[in-house]
Protein backbone atom coordinates (compact mmCIF):
# COMPACT_ATOMS: atom_id res chain seq x y z
CA UNK A 1 0.00 0.00 0.00
CA UNK A 2 1.38 3.43 -0.93
CA UNK A 3 2.00 6.11 1.68
CA UNK A 4 -0.91 8.16 0.37
CA UNK A 5 -3.30 5.22 0.42
CA UNK A 6 -2.11 4.25 3.88
CA UNK A 7 -2.78 7.75 5.22
CA UNK A 8 -6.24 7.78 3.62
CA UNK A 9 -7.08 4.38 5.09
CA UNK A 10 -5.76 5.33 8.53
CA UNK A 11 -7.69 8.60 8.57
CA UNK A 12 -10.85 6.87 7.40
CA UNK A 13 -10.53 4.31 10.17
CA UNK A 14 -10.21 7.09 12.70
CA UNK A 15 -13.31 8.92 11.47
CA UNK A 16 -16.13 9.20 13.99
CA UNK A 17 -19.59 9.31 12.33
CA UNK A 18 -21.20 12.74 12.92
CA UNK A 19 -24.20 13.05 15.22
CA UNK A 20 -26.25 16.16 16.12
CA UNK A 21 -24.20 16.40 19.31
CA UNK A 22 -20.83 16.16 17.55
CA UNK A 23 -21.94 18.64 14.88
CA UNK A 24 -22.83 21.14 17.60
CA UNK A 25 -19.49 20.49 19.30
CA UNK A 26 -17.74 20.96 15.96
CA UNK A 27 -19.32 24.37 15.43
CA UNK A 28 -18.31 25.41 18.94
CA UNK A 29 -14.79 24.18 18.23
CA UNK A 30 -14.61 26.30 15.07
CA UNK A 31 -15.78 29.38 16.96
CA UNK A 32 -13.50 28.92 19.95
CA UNK A 33 -10.41 27.84 18.01
CA UNK A 34 -10.85 30.68 15.51
CA UNK A 35 -11.19 33.34 18.21
CA UNK A 36 -8.16 32.01 20.06
CA UNK A 37 -6.17 31.77 16.84
CA UNK A 38 -7.16 35.32 15.80
CA UNK A 39 -6.05 36.72 19.15
CA UNK A 40 -2.74 34.86 18.93
CA UNK A 41 -1.95 36.03 15.40
CA UNK A 42 -3.04 39.58 16.24
CA UNK A 43 -0.12 39.76 18.68
CA UNK A 44 2.12 38.35 15.97
CA UNK A 45 1.06 40.72 13.18
CA UNK A 46 0.99 44.08 14.97
CA UNK A 47 4.78 43.92 15.16
CA UNK A 48 4.88 44.25 11.38
CA UNK A 49 2.32 47.07 11.39
CA UNK A 50 4.41 49.10 13.84
CA UNK A 51 7.89 48.01 12.72
CA UNK A 52 8.79 51.60 11.76
CA UNK A 53 8.14 52.86 15.31
CA UNK A 54 9.81 49.86 16.95
CA UNK A 55 12.88 50.56 14.81
CA UNK A 56 12.99 54.17 16.04
CA UNK A 57 12.74 53.15 19.70
CA UNK A 58 14.97 50.10 19.95
CA UNK A 59 17.64 50.33 17.23
CA UNK A 60 20.10 53.23 17.29
CA UNK A 61 21.15 54.38 13.82
CA UNK A 62 21.13 57.67 11.97
CA UNK A 63 19.97 55.81 8.85
CA UNK A 64 16.22 55.09 9.05
CA UNK A 65 16.58 52.34 6.45
CA UNK A 66 19.15 50.52 8.60
CA UNK A 67 16.87 50.86 11.66
CA UNK A 68 13.93 49.32 9.80
CA UNK A 69 16.11 46.54 8.40
CA UNK A 70 17.24 45.62 11.93
CA UNK A 71 13.64 45.71 13.19
CA UNK A 72 12.66 43.28 10.43
CA UNK A 73 15.69 41.11 11.21
CA UNK A 74 14.36 40.88 14.78
CA UNK A 75 10.99 39.98 13.25
CA UNK A 76 12.72 37.27 11.24
CA UNK A 77 14.66 35.93 14.24
CA UNK A 78 11.33 34.99 15.75
CA UNK A 79 11.04 32.52 12.90
CA UNK A 80 14.35 30.84 13.66
CA UNK A 81 12.80 29.22 16.74
CA UNK A 82 9.61 28.27 14.92
CA UNK A 83 10.94 24.81 13.96
CA UNK A 84 11.76 24.26 17.64
CA UNK A 85 8.23 25.30 18.57
CA UNK A 86 6.90 23.04 15.83
CA UNK A 87 8.88 20.09 17.19
CA UNK A 88 8.05 20.60 20.86
CA UNK A 89 4.41 21.68 20.54
CA UNK A 90 3.67 19.41 17.57
CA UNK A 91 4.90 16.32 19.41
CA UNK A 92 3.12 17.50 22.57
CA UNK A 93 -0.13 17.86 20.59
CA UNK A 94 0.17 14.33 19.21
CA UNK A 95 0.78 12.92 22.69
CA UNK A 96 -1.19 15.06 25.16
CA UNK A 97 -3.94 16.20 22.79
CA UNK A 98 -4.82 19.14 20.57
CA UNK A 99 -6.47 21.15 23.34
CA UNK A 100 -3.49 20.91 25.69
CA UNK A 101 -1.06 22.10 23.00
CA UNK A 102 -3.25 25.04 21.99
CA UNK A 103 -3.46 26.21 25.62
CA UNK A 104 0.34 26.25 25.90
CA UNK A 105 0.68 28.35 22.73
CA UNK A 106 -1.65 30.97 24.21
CA UNK A 107 0.47 31.40 27.35
CA UNK A 108 3.79 31.59 25.50
CA UNK A 109 2.47 34.12 22.99
CA UNK A 110 1.10 36.31 25.81
CA UNK A 111 4.50 36.34 27.53
CA UNK A 112 6.33 37.36 24.35
CA UNK A 113 3.82 40.13 23.68
CA UNK A 114 4.15 41.47 27.25
CA UNK A 115 7.93 41.74 26.88
CA UNK A 116 7.59 43.82 23.70
CA UNK A 117 4.80 45.97 25.14
CA UNK A 118 6.75 47.04 28.23
CA UNK A 119 10.39 46.91 27.06
CA UNK A 120 12.34 50.12 27.84
CA UNK A 121 13.67 51.97 24.76
CA UNK A 122 17.28 52.16 23.58
CA UNK A 123 17.75 55.57 25.19
CA UNK A 124 16.97 54.06 28.62
CA UNK A 125 18.93 50.78 28.68
CA UNK A 126 21.03 50.84 25.53
CA UNK A 127 21.88 47.51 23.93
CA UNK A 128 19.52 45.69 26.31
CA UNK A 129 16.53 47.19 24.46
CA UNK A 130 16.96 45.32 21.15
CA UNK A 131 17.81 42.17 23.13
CA UNK A 132 14.43 42.35 24.86
CA UNK A 133 12.68 42.78 21.51
CA UNK A 134 14.49 39.74 20.13
CA UNK A 135 13.55 37.76 23.27
CA UNK A 136 9.87 38.71 22.88
CA UNK A 137 9.92 37.84 19.19
CA UNK A 138 11.52 34.46 19.84
CA UNK A 139 8.82 33.57 22.39
CA UNK A 140 6.17 34.62 19.88
CA UNK A 141 7.89 32.55 17.20
CA UNK A 142 8.09 29.47 19.45
CA UNK A 143 4.35 29.78 20.14
CA UNK A 144 3.45 30.31 16.48
CA UNK A 145 5.53 27.26 15.54
CA UNK A 146 3.00 24.97 17.18
CA UNK A 147 -0.12 26.96 16.38
CA UNK A 148 -0.73 25.98 12.75
CA UNK A 149 -0.30 22.24 13.24
CA UNK A 150 -2.28 22.13 16.47
CA UNK A 151 -5.12 24.43 15.40
CA UNK A 152 -5.51 22.87 11.95
CA UNK A 153 -5.55 19.35 13.39
CA UNK A 154 -8.12 20.49 15.95
CA UNK A 155 -10.43 21.93 13.29
CA UNK A 156 -10.01 19.06 10.81
CA UNK A 157 -10.71 16.41 13.44
CA UNK A 158 -13.89 18.14 14.60
CA UNK A 159 -15.20 18.48 11.01
CA UNK A 160 -17.79 16.28 9.28
CA UNK A 161 -16.20 14.28 6.41
CA UNK A 162 -17.72 16.48 3.68
CA UNK A 163 -16.81 19.81 5.32
CA UNK A 164 -13.17 19.40 6.29
CA UNK A 165 -12.01 22.05 3.84
CA UNK A 166 -14.55 24.58 5.11
CA UNK A 167 -13.78 23.90 8.77
CA UNK A 168 -10.00 24.08 8.27
CA UNK A 169 -10.33 27.29 6.24
CA UNK A 170 -11.25 29.08 9.46
CA UNK A 171 -7.59 28.76 10.47
CA UNK A 172 -6.57 31.21 7.75
CA UNK A 173 -9.79 33.20 8.01
CA UNK A 174 -9.05 33.81 11.69
CA UNK A 175 -5.58 35.03 10.71
CA UNK A 176 -7.30 37.52 8.40
CA UNK A 177 -9.52 38.54 11.31
CA UNK A 178 -6.37 39.12 13.37
CA UNK A 179 -5.04 41.37 10.60
CA UNK A 180 -8.37 43.24 10.63
CA UNK A 181 -8.02 43.77 14.38
CA UNK A 182 -4.44 44.91 13.91
CA UNK A 183 -5.34 47.26 11.06
CA UNK A 184 -8.26 48.72 13.06
CA UNK A 185 -6.04 49.41 16.02
CA UNK A 186 -3.25 50.77 13.80
CA UNK A 187 -5.70 53.04 11.98
CA UNK A 188 -7.18 54.29 15.26
CA UNK A 189 -3.77 54.94 16.81
CA UNK A 190 -2.43 56.82 13.78
CA UNK A 191 -5.62 58.88 13.44
CA UNK A 192 -6.12 59.77 17.11
CA UNK A 193 -2.48 60.47 18.01
CA UNK A 194 0.14 62.68 16.43
CA UNK A 195 3.10 61.04 14.72
CA UNK A 196 5.31 62.10 17.64
CA UNK A 197 2.93 60.52 20.18
CA UNK A 198 2.76 57.30 18.17
CA UNK A 199 6.54 57.18 17.97
CA UNK A 200 7.04 57.83 21.70
CA UNK A 201 4.40 55.63 23.33
CA UNK A 202 1.34 55.12 21.12
CA UNK A 203 2.86 52.13 19.31
CA UNK A 204 2.73 50.21 22.63
CA UNK A 205 -1.08 50.38 22.86
CA UNK A 206 -1.76 47.59 20.30
CA UNK A 207 0.57 45.24 22.19
CA UNK A 208 -1.04 46.05 25.53
CA UNK A 209 -4.47 45.35 24.03
CA UNK A 210 -3.08 42.10 22.69
CA UNK A 211 -2.48 40.85 26.23
CA UNK A 212 -6.20 40.04 26.31
CA UNK A 213 -5.12 36.85 24.56
CA UNK A 214 -4.23 35.25 27.90
CA UNK A 215 -7.56 35.34 29.81
CA UNK A 216 -9.82 35.17 26.75
CA UNK A 217 -7.83 32.46 25.01
CA UNK A 218 -7.50 30.30 28.10
CA UNK A 219 -11.21 30.58 28.87
CA UNK A 220 -12.16 29.63 25.32
CA UNK A 221 -9.82 26.70 25.00
CA UNK A 222 -10.51 25.25 28.44
CA UNK A 223 -14.21 24.96 27.53
CA UNK A 224 -13.45 22.81 24.46
CA UNK A 225 -13.54 19.04 24.20
CA UNK A 226 -10.70 16.98 22.77
CA UNK A 227 -11.21 15.96 19.13
CA UNK A 228 -13.13 12.70 18.47
CA UNK A 229 -10.47 11.45 16.06
CA UNK A 230 -7.65 11.95 18.56
CA UNK A 231 -9.62 10.18 21.30
CA UNK A 232 -10.46 7.33 18.91
CA UNK A 233 -6.78 6.97 17.94
CA UNK A 234 -5.69 6.91 21.59
CA UNK A 235 -8.37 4.33 22.36
CA UNK A 236 -7.29 2.20 19.38
CA UNK A 237 -3.66 2.24 20.56
CA UNK A 238 -4.73 1.37 24.10
CA UNK A 239 -6.88 -1.57 22.99
CA UNK A 240 -4.10 -2.80 20.70
CA UNK A 241 -1.62 -2.50 23.62
CA UNK A 242 0.65 -0.41 21.45
CA UNK A 243 3.53 1.36 23.16
CA UNK A 244 3.62 5.10 22.66
CA UNK A 245 5.96 5.96 19.77
CA UNK A 246 7.78 9.21 19.19
CA UNK A 247 5.71 11.16 16.61
CA UNK A 248 8.82 12.94 15.30
CA UNK A 249 10.63 9.71 14.46
CA UNK A 250 7.47 8.22 12.97
CA UNK A 251 6.75 11.12 10.64
CA UNK A 252 10.36 11.48 9.44
CA UNK A 253 10.78 7.73 8.88
CA UNK A 254 7.37 6.87 7.42
CA UNK A 255 6.22 10.06 5.66
CA UNK A 256 9.22 11.80 4.02
CA UNK A 257 7.29 12.37 0.77
CA UNK A 258 4.41 13.95 2.65
CA UNK A 259 6.85 16.24 4.49
CA UNK A 260 8.49 17.28 1.20
CA UNK A 261 5.15 17.88 -0.52
CA UNK A 262 3.79 19.84 2.42
CA UNK A 263 6.96 21.93 2.54
CA UNK A 264 6.70 22.67 -1.19
CA UNK A 265 3.24 24.21 -1.21
CA UNK A 266 3.79 25.77 2.22
CA UNK A 267 6.51 27.91 0.60
CA UNK A 268 3.82 29.89 -1.23
CA UNK A 269 1.52 29.73 1.82
CA UNK A 270 4.23 31.51 3.84
CA UNK A 271 5.45 33.90 1.15
CA UNK A 272 2.07 35.19 -0.06
CA UNK A 273 0.88 35.93 3.49
CA UNK A 274 4.04 37.68 4.64
CA UNK A 275 4.64 39.59 1.41
CA UNK A 276 1.15 40.49 0.14
CA UNK A 277 -0.61 40.84 3.51
CA UNK A 278 1.79 41.61 6.36
CA UNK A 279 4.63 43.40 4.52
CA UNK A 280 2.41 45.31 2.09
CA UNK A 281 1.43 48.23 4.42
CA UNK A 282 5.13 48.91 5.09
CA UNK A 283 6.02 48.47 1.40
CA UNK A 284 3.45 50.95 0.09
CA UNK A 285 4.56 53.52 2.68
CA UNK A 286 8.32 53.30 2.21
CA UNK A 287 8.59 52.35 -1.48
CA UNK A 288 5.45 53.81 -3.07
CA UNK A 289 5.18 56.70 -0.58
CA UNK A 290 1.57 56.30 0.50
CA UNK A 291 0.57 57.86 3.86
CA UNK A 292 0.32 55.46 6.80
CA UNK A 293 -3.43 56.02 7.20
CA UNK A 294 -4.08 55.01 3.59
CA UNK A 295 -1.85 51.93 3.88
CA UNK A 296 -3.63 50.72 7.01
CA UNK A 297 -7.08 51.48 5.57
CA UNK A 298 -6.36 49.41 2.45
CA UNK A 299 -5.07 46.57 4.62
CA UNK A 300 -8.23 46.72 6.73
CA UNK A 301 -10.57 46.53 3.73
CA UNK A 302 -8.51 43.83 2.02
CA UNK A 303 -8.48 41.57 5.07
CA UNK A 304 -12.28 41.82 5.37
CA UNK A 305 -12.50 40.31 1.89
CA UNK A 306 -9.83 37.76 2.78
CA UNK A 307 -11.70 36.43 5.82
CA UNK A 308 -14.80 35.72 3.72
CA UNK A 309 -12.86 34.42 0.72
CA UNK A 310 -10.92 31.91 2.86
CA UNK A 311 -14.10 30.17 4.01
CA UNK A 312 -15.53 30.25 0.48
CA UNK A 313 -12.29 28.72 -0.89
CA UNK A 314 -12.44 25.96 1.73
CA UNK A 315 -16.01 25.16 0.74
CA UNK A 316 -15.01 25.10 -2.95
CA UNK A 317 -12.26 22.59 -2.14
CA UNK A 318 -14.82 20.28 -0.53
CA UNK A 319 -16.69 20.30 -3.82
CA UNK A 320 -13.95 20.44 -6.50
CA UNK A 321 -10.95 19.03 -4.61
CA UNK A 322 -7.95 20.57 -2.86
CA UNK A 323 -5.64 20.28 -5.86
CA UNK A 324 -7.93 22.20 -8.21
CA UNK A 325 -8.50 25.20 -5.91
CA UNK A 326 -4.85 25.37 -4.83
CA UNK A 327 -3.83 25.39 -8.50
CA UNK A 328 -6.21 28.26 -9.25
CA UNK A 329 -4.81 30.31 -6.38
CA UNK A 330 -1.14 29.67 -7.20
CA UNK A 331 -1.66 30.42 -10.92
CA UNK A 332 -3.42 33.70 -10.21
CA UNK A 333 -0.55 34.86 -8.00
CA UNK A 334 2.01 33.76 -10.58
CA UNK A 335 0.49 35.89 -13.35
CA UNK A 336 -1.29 38.64 -11.40
CA UNK A 337 0.99 40.16 -8.75
CA UNK A 338 3.48 41.93 -11.03
CA UNK A 339 0.95 43.76 -13.26
CA UNK A 340 -1.08 44.80 -10.19
CA UNK A 341 1.97 46.35 -8.51
CA UNK A 342 2.95 48.07 -11.78
CA UNK A 343 -0.55 49.54 -12.10
CA UNK A 344 -0.51 50.71 -8.49
CA UNK A 345 2.82 52.46 -8.96
CA UNK A 346 1.54 54.19 -12.11
CA UNK A 347 -1.88 55.19 -10.72
CA UNK A 348 -0.79 56.04 -7.16
CA UNK A 349 -4.28 56.76 -5.81
CA UNK A 350 -6.08 55.57 -2.70
CA UNK A 351 -8.75 53.83 -4.79
CA UNK A 352 -6.07 51.94 -6.76
CA UNK A 353 -4.37 50.93 -3.51
CA UNK A 354 -7.62 49.56 -2.09
CA UNK A 355 -8.42 47.64 -5.28
CA UNK A 356 -4.94 46.10 -5.44
CA UNK A 357 -4.97 45.14 -1.77
CA UNK A 358 -8.42 43.55 -2.10
CA UNK A 359 -7.37 41.53 -5.16
CA UNK A 360 -4.17 40.43 -3.39
CA UNK A 361 -6.19 39.29 -0.38
CA UNK A 362 -8.66 37.31 -2.50
CA UNK A 363 -5.86 35.59 -4.43
CA UNK A 364 -4.09 34.74 -1.18
CA UNK A 365 -7.34 33.45 0.33
CA UNK A 366 -7.98 31.16 -2.63
CA UNK A 367 -4.71 29.39 -1.83
CA UNK A 368 -4.34 29.69 1.94
CA UNK A 369 -7.99 28.93 2.68
CA UNK A 370 -7.41 25.43 1.27
CA UNK A 371 -3.81 24.87 2.38
CA UNK A 372 -4.58 23.77 5.99
CA UNK A 373 -6.95 20.96 4.96
CA UNK A 374 -4.64 19.86 2.12
CA UNK A 375 -1.67 19.73 4.48
CA UNK A 376 -3.59 17.86 7.19
CA UNK A 377 -4.68 15.15 4.73
CA UNK A 378 -1.06 14.24 4.06
CA UNK A 379 -0.66 12.80 7.58
CA UNK A 380 -2.60 10.29 9.72
CA UNK A 381 -4.09 11.30 13.07
CA UNK A 382 -1.27 9.93 15.23
CA UNK A 383 1.39 12.22 13.66
CA UNK A 384 -0.78 14.94 12.11
CA UNK A 385 0.17 17.79 14.45
CA UNK A 386 3.89 16.97 14.20
CA UNK A 387 3.89 16.52 10.41
CA UNK A 388 1.95 19.71 9.73
CA UNK A 389 4.02 21.77 12.15
CA UNK A 390 7.31 20.57 10.68
CA UNK A 391 6.53 21.01 6.99
CA UNK A 392 4.76 24.36 7.38
CA UNK A 393 7.23 25.94 9.82
CA UNK A 394 10.28 24.86 7.84
CA UNK A 395 8.87 26.77 4.86
CA UNK A 396 7.87 29.78 6.96
CA UNK A 397 11.28 29.97 8.65
CA UNK A 398 13.25 29.89 5.40
CA UNK A 399 11.00 31.84 3.03
CA UNK A 400 8.45 33.75 5.11
CA UNK A 401 9.99 35.08 8.30
CA UNK A 402 12.86 36.92 6.68
CA UNK A 403 10.80 38.05 3.68
CA UNK A 404 10.27 41.61 5.02
CA UNK A 405 14.01 41.99 5.78
CA UNK A 406 15.03 40.51 2.42
CA UNK A 407 12.59 42.66 0.47
CA UNK A 408 13.52 45.81 2.43
CA UNK A 409 17.20 45.20 1.66
CA UNK A 410 16.54 44.41 -2.01
CA UNK A 411 14.36 47.48 -2.47
CA UNK A 412 16.80 49.81 -0.66
CA UNK A 413 19.93 48.46 -2.37
CA UNK A 414 18.67 47.97 -5.94
CA UNK A 415 15.89 50.54 -6.17
CA UNK A 416 13.71 47.85 -7.76
CA UNK A 417 10.14 48.50 -6.65
CA UNK A 418 8.93 45.09 -7.87
CA UNK A 419 11.04 42.80 -5.67
CA UNK A 420 7.89 41.56 -3.83
CA UNK A 421 6.31 40.47 -7.12
CA UNK A 422 9.33 38.39 -8.18
CA UNK A 423 9.48 36.75 -4.76
CA UNK A 424 5.82 35.69 -4.89
CA UNK A 425 6.14 34.48 -8.48
CA UNK A 426 9.07 32.24 -7.59
CA UNK A 427 7.15 30.75 -4.67
CA UNK A 428 4.15 30.15 -6.94
CA UNK A 429 6.25 28.02 -9.27
CA UNK A 430 7.48 25.88 -6.35
CA UNK A 431 3.91 25.44 -5.12
CA UNK A 432 2.54 24.42 -8.52
CA UNK A 433 5.18 21.69 -8.75
CA UNK A 434 4.32 20.41 -5.27
CA UNK A 435 0.56 20.44 -5.80
CA UNK A 436 0.96 17.73 -8.45
CA UNK A 437 2.10 15.39 -5.65
CA UNK A 438 -1.02 15.91 -3.53
CA UNK A 439 -3.44 12.96 -3.29
CA UNK A 440 -6.16 13.23 -5.93
CA UNK A 441 -8.96 12.19 -3.57
CA UNK A 442 -8.26 15.22 -1.34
Amino acid sequence: MSNTSHVAATNAAAEVPPTPSTLKTGRRAVLAASIGNALEWYDFSVYAFFAVYIAQNFFSHSDAGAELLEAFLAFGLGFVVRPLGALVLGVYGDRAGRKAALTVTILVMALGTAIIAFAPPYTAIGFGAPLLIVCGRMLQGFSAGGEVGGAAAFLIEHAPPNKKGKYASWLQASMAISNILGALVATAVTLLLTREQVGEWGWRLPFILGLAIAPVGLWLRKTLHETPQFEAEMDRQHRAHQAAKTPLLQVVRDYPKALATGFGFSVLWAVCVYVLIIFMPIYVQRTLHFPGQQAFLAALIGNCFMAVACVYAGALSDRFGRRAVLTWGATLMLVGVYPLLAWLQAAHTLSALIVVQVVFCVMVALFTGVAPSALSELFPTRVRSTGMSLSYNAAVTIFGGFAPAILTWLTESTGNAFAPAWYVMGASVVALISIVCLPRQA
